[in-house]
């Protein structure tokens, strides 16, 4: 290879390896960047240690309200509800509830929650161990489901918060899935 052509290919070879190290880059950057604005309601790694509260009084003595909102993307011709709209908890504590699915439609379809927590600091306190986010939810045509989740909210949740709302959103994920929507 003459030596024009040998200094081209050298910094092609650079330009792709910069390329693939901004890619996984993107990831935490844009997770950094999230947690700086608090524009993320996500509920986060399930595994990660939430931040320590002041200690002020037992988890016993302690009631928060956690209230649930199901919502679905407007392409998403779902019925989706939860079963209880506010539940009393004691952080702690492990509480199960379920939502309602229900696919309108004449053919199967396939859909994806997706959750958010408000207040944002309050995320990683409310811990999900059995959750139909964790996976797609296949419904046939006129199918109704229940749908579980089990969950826990930590008792080192900040005492300033005494609400906590869990919103789910559905998203058509057929395409994506295998399933036809159409």
């Amino acid at each position: 290879m003459n030596h024009p052509h040998r200094r081209t290919a050298i910094r092609l070879a650079a330009v792709c390896v910069l390329m693939l190290g901004f890619s996984y880059a993107l990831v935490p950057l844009y997770d950094a960047l999230c947690d700086l604005t608090g524009l993320s309601g996500s509920t986060g790694n399930l595994t990660q240690a939430a931040p320590a509260a002041p200690k002020t009084g037992t988890a016993i003595e302690r009631q928060v309200t956690l209230q649930f909102v199901a919502n679905v993307d407007r392409s998403m011709p779902w019925d989706i509800r939860p079963d209880q709209f506010e539940m009393k908890v004691q952080p702690g504590q492990t509480y199960q509830t379920v939502f309602h699915a229900y696919n309108r439609t004449a053919r199967p379809m396939t859909g994806q929650a997706v959750p958010s927590v408000a207040p944002q600091m309050a995320a990683p306190h409310l811990i999900k161990q059995e959750c139909f986010c964790f996976t797609s939810q296949p419904l046939e045509a006129g199918e109704r489901v229940e749908m579980p989740l089990i969950f826990r909210v930590s008792e080192r949740l900040p005492e300033t918060i005494e609400t906590l709302t869990l919103s789910y959103t559905f998203f058509d994920v057929s395409q994506t899935s295998g399933t036809q929507s159409s």
